[in-house]
């Protein structure tokens, strides 16, 4: 037994002599092991430290806007032009163009001709003092306009500096009268007469009196916007002088046919990035018939401002579409109802491939598809749905529901959920709508606050139709309307009321007209 716990022992003392020979002669003494590990340890912790760290400041995703395909093809040396006119005709997708401008001002802090109200005081001739914040030529610069107005250019130069670029947009009046009849039916006395727009193509004279106020829409009525005389005799005499008035004024003239190809031209003429051309659809009306109601208080005054619908309760009135279909014939006897427009948009039509002929058929082609490859990636960032227009009670945002006016719906678009704030942003400018980004822009330049959605407003007593700016009372006098007083905008100015300054207000012959305590902006 002794022998054999003798034997275990040395057993055991070969062992740890083994391992100690291991430890310390193979694989190196403690100590070193020890400060292995205590490496590892701080490495495995500063590691650990730098994932956090670089999470905690790794700069925010880069925004789509801010990518190299905001600016588009190369426009050379050229400087952007900041002085601008635009001329919003009706029904011509000049809404879309306007917010393209309402863009562009707002990302530079430039500085608009804003209306006191919605409109430059339409349907009659621009004045100047129309223009908030005015106060003389030139003692406040302005950099753009493009309110609705009536074209006046005498009074736009005194708003205006003198290297402004003029330009506007015109449509095949066949279509424009489609889309004002259905827009306007309730407040042309022309087309609210007549069953449909066929009935009214028939036998134009039967339904027209020009002497009603807002028959203006239902004839000429680019010729009427571009400051003529929509109610003159046609002649070629008169057109071509109509079409050369039309050349001497305006730079350019687009054509809502062919709007992206529109947009290219302006962008080269401007000096503008790609981005800055690029929008999304707005003011477009649903092909189907119904009516929203529930939209009371002062916005919806506002909207029959600028679009000219009957209001009644603070509700606007739900009706059926009216019927729109045209044979060729009735289309052919519009052209000829609508001879001077349809001149106009012949003459500058075959300007406009001109320029795209001068341009580069080409590339026109080529910029034509980076444009509409932009307008797609830009819908599928900003836009729910992909971009698709849906009615306005659908839209969560109240304050990006577009209004409803006349007898059909008008679409908008809802923004894609989790954008970061500078996507965001420039995404909300894109998508809002006339009338309330007229308020931003106005709430920033003039220091208010934005008018509050819901609040209600005075209804006027017996049947008001908001059209052009000037609320009509409907009487039963041969004309069927009267003009009771109102501003652009929908808003009744009274003799000795004040400006947004203090500044008080006057009516002569029909103009807003400032007293005589002048100033300047400070």
């Amino acid at each position: 037994m002794e022998s054999v716990s003798n034997q275990a022992t040395a057993d055991n003392s070969i062992s740890r002599r083994m391992l100690r020979w291991l430890v310390c002669g193979r694989l190196g003494p403690v100590w070193m092991w020890k400060a292995l590990l205590l490496f590892v340890a701080i490495a495995f912790a500063g590691q650990l430290l730098g994932v956090i760290f670089n999470k905690s400041v790794q700069p925010a995703a880069r925004s789509i806007f801010s990518s190299p395909d905001a600016q588009g093809p190369s426009l050379g040396s050229c400087q952007p032009h900041n002085h601008i006119m635009f001329l919003k005709t009706h029904k011509t997708a000049s809404s879309t163009v306007l917010n393209m401008l309402y863009r562009f001002g707002e990302e530079r802090n430039l500085r608009f001709a804003l209306p006191l109200g919605y409109q430059l005081g339409y349907p009659l001739p621009f004045n100047a003092h129309r223009v908030k914040g005015y106060r003389g030529p030139r003692a406040v610069e302005f950099h753009i306009m493009g309110n609705h107005m009536r074209f006046n250019k005498p009074e736009v130069e005194k708003v205006m500096p003198a290297d402004t670029f003029y330009f506007s947009i015109i449509r095949d009046p066949v279509s424009l009268a489609e889309s004002s009849f259905a827009y306007y039916k309730e407040v042309a006395p022309a087309f609210r007469k007549a069953k449909g727009l066929g009935d009214f193509a028939d036998d134009p004279r039967k339904y027209y009196d020009p002497r009603l106020r807002n028959n203006h829409y239902a004839r000429n009525l680019l010729w009427f916007d571009f400051g003529m005389d929509h109610n003159a005799n046609f002649s070629m005499a008169l057109a071509q002088r109509g079409v050369a008035m039309v050349r001497r004024n305006f730079k350019l003239i687009l054509v809502s046919e062919y709007f992206d190809q529109s947009m290219i031209l302006l962008r080269h003429a401007l000096c503008w990035p790609l981005d800055a051309v690029v929008s999304f659809s707005l003011n477009a009306r649903q092909q189907k018939p119904s009516g929203i109601g529930g939209m009371s208080g002062s916005w919806v005054g506002k909207a029959a401002a600028v679009a000219g619908v009957s209001v009644r309760g603070g509700h606007s009135q739900a009706k059926t579409l009216p019927n729109l279909s045209l044979t060729e014939e009735q289309r052919e006897k519009l052209r000829q109802w609508n001879a001077l427009d349809w001149h106009l948009y012949k003459a500058f039509n075959q300007t406009f491939w001109e320029e795209i002929d001068r341009f580069g058929l080409s590339q026109m082609e080529q910029e034509v598809s980076l444009l509409r490859m932009r307008r797609e990636d830009l819908a599928r960032v900003c836009l729910r749905d992909g971009g698709k227009p849906v009615e306005a009670h659908r839209i969560r945002d109240k304050n990006i529901r577009p209004f409803q006016s006349g007898l059909v719906k008008i679409l908008g678009y809802e923004l894609q959920p989790g954008l970061d704030n500078t996507t965001r942003t420039a995404c909300l400018r894109m998508i809002r709508p006339e009338i309330q980004y007229k308020d931003v822009l106005d709430a920033k330049q003039f220091l208010r606050a934005p008018a509050v959605q819901g609040q209600p407003v005075q209804q006027n007593v017996g049947r008001m139709v908001a059209a052009g700016g000037y609320f009509i009372r409907q009487d039963s006098s041969r004309t069927g309307e009267r003009l009771v007083g109102g501003e652009a905008g929908g808003r009744t100015v009274d003799e000795g009321e004040r400006d947004w300054d203090g500044s008080h207000l006057m009516r002569s012959n029909q103009t807003l007209m400032r007293g005589q305590d002048k100033g300047r902006l400070r």
